[in-house]
Order: structure tokens, then C-alpha cells, then sequence
């Protein structure tokens, strides 16, 4: 079954990390996700632009749709990026993920999930504004 992990963190925390500290936190998540990629198990892992980029719409079934600046929700934590697995059940999921936040003071969500249409991009990149 394909598994959503959403990545839940204080986004001026990860921003204030040095080059250094981002990149050993992804080292060390590289390596828990290297099982997983040598079974072909591993899909896309994605960091999201600030929430500073984000746009929201919203609005009632019904109405005109509200577009506004920034992100939907105003909390601690933010959604920073996710990962898509192919796990076998929800435990064998939560051990993944138990791995990957070791050291770490992220919040990691774990969704089900379906496709309901595969999409044609391959390799591109975003980068923030």
C-alpha cells in the first residue's frame, strides 16, 4: 500500500539551520531510506518552499473562492515536505518513519494514500523565489 509521511516542523527552525545541520539531518534519513529504495519502494521525498510562497484558496461549496497569501493554518508547526512509500502495512510504515525522525524533533503524519492519475513529470525542480 502507498503511504503519504508528511514532514511537520517549526519552520524558522529548519530555516536556521546551517548547511551543515540540514545536511546531516538528510544524510541520516538517506541512509533509513536506503532499504526501502533497494526494494524499488522508495517514491518521491519532497521539501516544500517556505510557507512565505504559499497561497491559499479557499471558501463554502457554493461560494466565490477566496485566494490568500500564505498558508492556510497559523501554528507551531508546518508542513515542510513528505515522502511517498510503498509499505506492506501501517506498522511496517511507522518503523520507517520511527527510524527516520530518530534525533529529530519533527512531527511525522502517515496517511494512506491512493493515485488516482500518474503524472508525466520527471526530474524537475522547483526553487524558491
Amino acid at each position: 500500500m502507498l503511504y503519504a509521511i508528511l514532514c511537520y516542523h517549526d519552520e524558522d527552525v529548519v530555516m536556521s539551520w546551517s548547511k551543515a545541520e540540514d545536511d546531516a539531518v538528510l544524510a541520516k534519513r538517506h541512509r533509513v531510506q536506503q532499504e526501502l529504495v533497494d526494494k524499488g519502494r522508495m517514491g518521491p521525498a519532497i521539501r516544500l518552499v517556505p510557507t512565505s510562497a504559499a497561497t491559499t484558496i479557499r471558501g463554502a461549496a457554493g461560494d466565490e473562492p477566496v485566494v490568500f497569501d500564505g498558508p492556510f493554518a497559523e501554528t507551531k508547526e508546518q508542513l515542510l515536505g513528505f515522502y511517498v512509500v510503498d509499505c506492506d502495512s501501517l506498522e511496517e510504515v511507522i518503523d520507517f518513519a520511527k527510524r527516520m525522525k530518530q534525533g529529530e524533533s519533527v512531527t511525522f503524519e502517515i496517511r494512506p494514500m491512493r493515485i488516482f492519475k500518474e503524472g508525466t513529470l520527471s526530474g524537475k525542480e522547483v526553487l524558491a523565489p
